[in-house]
């Protein structure tokens, strides 16, 4: 349940909030009765919020009757200091790999237990990717995600592990302690790599964008690369990636 609001007292604004918050990665489109089960609000509640928002823009309701986030909505999330700033210097660099190499191109930061993508560049239409801008998805299963996972706090680190993964095609890897010494490869080596591990007849590479902060190197973002295969081109992608993450990084403030 994405949150249960239904006790007494509950404000307007917290019941506002439980609706949207209902919809996430796994819940893109909700008709009214999966809102109030996923809410704890009662199904007129739900219907009078979901029908006010619509009116402004916020969600958008299709022909089916069921609800998704609306523009004016991504446009306000879109408007957060820390993302815009990122993806507002990295888009250039961005161009600049996909021009490069017709792949599709990612920049991507944490967000909690979650990899946020925050711009995509779309590559070649037969390679199978699943990601969008503002879309979530398991930092383990992609190769944003394990540049993110392997820089994360380790407290989080080993929260993340203790945790039931999920397991998005048979080539993800789940088993904490081969993922420990993944992650411990990433943080050596400076690069992150899956094969078929997030969808099927996709792989990637990824590296981290590193800022100089007061108290040391911080991660900040990842920059990544989707293909069909590594086998031929790694090293022309992965010093593209690297080229790329060194000017995002020196052009940050």
């Amino acid at each position: 349940m994405a949150g249960n609001v239904s006790t007494p007292g509950a404000t307007v604004v917290s019941r506002v909030l439980a609706v949207l918050y209902a919809f996430d990665n796994g819940h893109r489109r909700l008709g009214v009765s999966e809102v109030a089960r996923r809410t704890g609000l009662p199904v007129p509640t739900v219907h009078r919020l979901l029908r006010e928002l619509a009116a402004g823009e916020a969600l958008t309701r299709g022909d089916d009757g069921r609800y998704v986030i609306g523009r004016r909505l991504w446009d306000v999330g879109r408007l957060a200091p820390e993302q815009t700033e990122l993806q507002q210097v990295a888009s250039p660099f961005l161009s600049d790999i996909h021009a490069a190499t017709r792949a599709t191109v990612h920049l991507a930061v944490r967000d909690g237990m979650e990899v946020l993508y925050l711009d995509r560049l779309s590559g070649r239409a037969s390679v199978p990717v699943v990601s969008r801008p503002g879309s979530r998805l398991p930092l383990h299963a992609t190769g944003v995600g394990k540049v993110l996972l392997a820089h994360a706090p380790e407290q989080l680190r080993d929260a993340y592990l203790a945790a039931d993964l999920r397991k998005p095609t048979v080539h993800t890897i789940t088993r904490p302690d081969r993922l420990r010494r993944q992650l411990a490869a990433v943080r050596r080596e400076g690069h992150a790599t899956t094969e078929d591990e997030m969808t099927l007849g996709a792989c990637s590479i990824a590296v981290p964008i590193t800022r100089t902060a007061p108290s040391g190197p911080e991660v900040v973002a990842a920059l990544g690369i989707v293909v069909p295969t590594l086998k031929r081109e790694r090293t022309r992608l992965l010093t593209a990636l690297h080229v790329a993450a060194q000017g995002i990084a020196r052009s940050l403030p």
